[in-house]
């Protein structure tokens, strides 16, 4: 049988500079995709590649 998954999310609320958001929200703009999924994916990838290594 099909089933939907649905990923589990959470918030918390996070500070940020606002020269940094300023950044993240052009990348976000430029392509085309929301600014939460942006810094998503900056931490995903972040932690993917921490101290030279990857998954």
């Amino acid at each position: 049988m099909f089933e939907v998954k649905k990923p589990h999310n959470s918030n918390k609320t996070i500070r940020m500079p606002d020269d940094l958001i300023q950044k993240l929200q052009k990348v976000a703009d430029e392509n085309d995709i929301s600014f939460n999924q942006l810094v998503i994916q900056c931490c995903e990838y972040a932690l993917d590649h921490r101290n030279g290594s990857e998954k």
